[in-house]
């Protein structure tokens, strides 16, 4: 059974998360696989590739209280090649197979094989010649494969449910369809047809009243959107309907319905948790634009899993959090809108999306709340000294891969948030709103750099070396940070790393600083830091006290140290430098006691310009301005700065 299954993967993941978020992302993660065991032995149906479905009127019958389907499937395709048959993806169980009482293409009967590689084959009449479109009905009935196990019915408190869950390969058990990632059909049309007491819920909208003949009801639904198969659904129980609206109610941004489908006995506090839904939609507007599907309907209807399904239009929810409404909502933008355009890409739809659902923390619990989150993302993260984000071709083959709560969604959303970091928020949320509008990937899917390539063209940043060390391979660096009080009013700062995996040489990073004053004052530096040992310069209107690394949780990183060396400032003081300012020759005197054994010139950005192991040294070719100056003697390091005229 299904839920035995999920039962095993809870407690096959590896890891034991110290934070609540974290253990609800496994959840999720958990429920995400879905029926995805059977990906490793499912590859692309070529057979399937030449033709483009641009319809879909799906007719289904059924009674959630007998586990059988009737329908009547009419498909509308366009050949990309001269095409003499037609394939679809339609499971044939060894016993008892659907019966298909008939196809048919202008009300005339076409011959069909429905094969043991679950393909039904049909014969067309003639020829269809590249770029002319088709029509074919198919008409079938009996009890659905249990192979991905993506058609259940079931009992809640007493009451017959019945729901669907095709993620990722589900679909073909119980329509004839086309679920590879290469196709999204233009708009669908879906009448369920059941026993009259009995509430119906599919994606889009209803477009007219549902009409009641005899014992039974048919509810229509039409979704005018580009949709994979995967994401098409349905269920059907004695809902209670809970209306919600969404939007900012402006001119430019009206109203949309949020309709909740919900069981009755569990109404009173399942009402109480989808208070929040409103406003996570709103905040996904403001940030990321209009819900992609906002001429129809969010909403969520409940069913039998432990977590979520983002359903297009209606996520289909078996727990009530914010995080679990907040991670399934953010889907109607990343996953479904533009989809992940191989599972090796997984992580543009689960990552940004649980990141997403990380943004929710930040606005409505605060900043010291979203340093907590992100806190506990990292630690997971480097519970484990591998994990390259991007999947390998083998990678993408193992459905626990694919969907690692460790990787996937954590160091997925950990690295879109790096990305931010890196950006500024300005940018970072322009290229998020540029990606959604494009329009070769809006609707449709997407590959990683193609994300990849919005981010750059509007920071005007290379991020070649970020994604090659955070995406495509592994690990995380370990800082070392010491800072030392130099001259009064400046800090200067060392910056070292080592990395966990030996992919990645070095983690190229802006490195977030905050240092203490005795007098609790204190201040942030953002280091850019591009190599190890580099050494940073930096103005600070106070003695440091302490110094801590990423106070905000900014980097994904670990055992990380940070510093503050001690100086002798009697004998600093004792140190002179003259004349200053100087044109050409600058005068370095030393207590009798010490002995002068190098000196290292720096310009303003921290670059060194001149080294020597004299108390006379020429500066007569340095640029004018402020420099700085460190002086390694017997009785240690000492630093001061100097202006050239």
């Amino acid at each position: 059974m299904k839920k035995t299954y999920l039962l095993t993967l809870m407690f096959a993941i590896s890891g034991v998360f110290a934070q609540e978020s974290d253990i609800e992302t496994s959840h999720i993660a958990e429920a995400e696989m879905k029926a995805a065991s059977k990906l490793i032995n499912l590859a692309v149906n070529p057979n399937t590739l030449n033709y483009d479905i641009t319809y879909h009127k799906l007719e289904f019958t059924v009674d959630p209280a007998v586990y059988s389907i009737a329908g009547k499937v009419t498909t509308t395709f366009t050949a990309l090649s001269n095409m003499s048959t037609v394939t679809f993806d339609f499971y044939k169980k060894n016993i008892v197979p659907f019966n298909i009482s008939s196809v048919k293409m202008n009300n005339v009967s076409l011959a069909f094989v429905h094969n043991s590689s679950h393909e039904l084959i049909i014969t067309l009449p003639s020829t269809l010649t590249t770029g002319n479109s088709a029509t074919v009905v198919i008409t079938y009935s009996g009890a659905p494969s249990t192979a991905e196990q993506a058609f259940t019915t079931e009992t809640h408190s007493g009451a017959a449910v019945l729901y669907t869950l095709s993620e990722p390969f589900g679909a073909r058990d119980w329509w004839p369809c086309k679920q590879d990632l290469n196709d999204k059909v233009n708009s669908i049309d879906v009448y369920i047809t059941a026993p009259s007491q009995y509430v119906s819920v599919s994606n889009g909208i209803e477009t007219t009243a549902p009409v009641i003949v005899g014992a039974n009801k048919t509810t229509h639904f039409h979704h005018g959107y580009p949709i994979p198969a995967y994401l098409i659904a349905m269920a059907v129980t004695n809902y209670n309907v809970f209306n919600q609206q969404g939007g900012l109610g402006t001119v430019a941004s009206p109203y949309f319905p949020i309709i909740n489908y919900i069981y009755p006995e569990t109404a009173a506090s399942t009402q109480a948790s989808l208070a929040v839904t409103p406003g996570i939609i709103n905040l996904y507007e403001t940030l990321v634009g209009n819900y992609p599907f906002r001429n129809e309907k969010y909403g969520h209807a409940q069913f039998g899993w432990g977590g979520g399904m983002e359903h297009t239009t209606v996520s289909f929810m078996g727990g009530w959090s914010r995080g679990l409404i907040a991670h399934e909502m953010a889907h109607q933008w990343f996953g479904d809108k533009i989809t992940c355009g191989t599972w090796k890409d997984i992580w543009l739809n689960e990552g940004i999306t649980e990141y997403m659902s990380g943004l929710v923390v930040e606005n409505q619990d605060g900043a010291a709340s979203f340093v907590s989150w992100k806190n506990g993302k990292s630690a997971n993260i480097t519970s484990q000294a591998t994990g390259n984000l991007y999947l390998t071709d083998a990678q993408a083959m193992d459905v626990n891969r694919i969907f690692s709560s460790r990787i996937t969604y954590d160091k997925g959303s950990m690295v879109t948030h790096m990305i931010r970091f890196r950006m500024g928020d300005t940018n970072f949320f322009q290229a998020l709103k540029n990606y959604l509008a494009d329009p070769a990937l809006a609707y449709g899917f997407a590959l990683t750099p193609q994300f990849k390539a919005h981010l750059e063209a509007v920071s005007g940043l290379s991020f070649t070396e970020f994604f090659n060390d955070w995406v495509y391979n592994q690990g995380y660096p370990t800082y070392t940070i010491t800072a030392q009080n130099t001259i009064p009013g400046q800090v200067r700062f060392v910056v070292n790393q080592t990395q966990s995996d030996a992919s990645v040489t070095f983690f190229e990073m802006p490195v977030p600083v905050r240092v203490f004053g005795s007098g609790g004052q204190q201040m942030d530096f953002i280091l850019q830091n591009t190599t190890n040992g580099q050494i940073f310069l930096e103005n600070v209107p106070f003695a440091v006290s302490s110094v801590t690394f990423d106070p905000n949780k900014d980097i994904i990183s670990r055992n990380n140290t940070a510093t503050l060396g001690t100086e002798d400032y009697i004998m600093a003081q004792a140190i002179q430098l003259y004349p200053n300012p100087t044109a050409d020759v600058l005068h370095i005197e030393v207590p009798s006691s010490i002995t002068l054994e190098k000196v290292t010139v720096y310009n303003s950005i921290g670059q060194t310009v001149l080294e020597n192991n004299s108390n006379i040294i020429s500066v007569a070719a340095l640029s004018t301005g402020v420099h700085f100056i460190k002086m390694t003697t017997s009785a240690g390091t000492f630093h001061k700065k100097f202006i050239k005229k």
